[in-house]
């Protein structure tokens, strides 16, 4: 089998920030890395998963609903995914931006996080999503979209 793209990667040479994954059309995937691949500590499950439903909600209620495909985390608990449609780079990059602004102030309950919502709703931790966002804001606070390759 052919290796997908992003094996193709070096994940030895990627730093937390925005990155653009792919094109496919009119769909961006962009690669939010949160931390430094192969560099533990990694994002702990709970905070990741609490992350997620904090993050998918928010941009699935913002102006840029109807642009939303996807957002979720990456396995190896370095980052997550946005795939986002018909949306300028400026504008994903801001759309992120306002979303971990949303997530480090956060304080409500965790959106969908009853066993009737979610399949695994006892696993959440909402400090540990607030902290990660807080931790991730400096690195995007001055986020251009000419750092959004990872051949920079």
């Amino acid at each position: 089998m052919e290796r997908i793209a992003s094996f193709c990667v070096d994940h030895n040479k990627l730093d937390r920030g925005i990155y653009i994954s792919r094109v496919d059309g009119d769909i961006v995937t962009y690669d939010i890395r949160l931390r430094k691949p192969n560099i533990p500590p990694f994002v702990e499950v709970p905070a990741m998963h609490t992350l997620e439903h904090l993050f998918a909600t928010y941009v699935r209620n913002s102006v840029y609903s109807d642009r939303v495909i996807y957002f979720g985390p990456m396995g190896c608990r370095t980052g997550c995914y946005l795939l986002l449609r018909n949306m300028s780079e400026d504008k994903a990059i801001e759309l992120i931006r306002d979303t971990f602004e949303f997530i480090a102030g956060y304080t409500g309950e965790i959106p969908g996080a009853t066993a009737i919502e979610c399949g695994n709703y006892l696993e959440h931790d909402l400090a540990g999503a607030v902290s990660e966002a807080e931790k991730f804001l400096p690195v995007i606070e001055n986020y251009t979209a000419d750092l959004l390759s990872y051949d920079r």
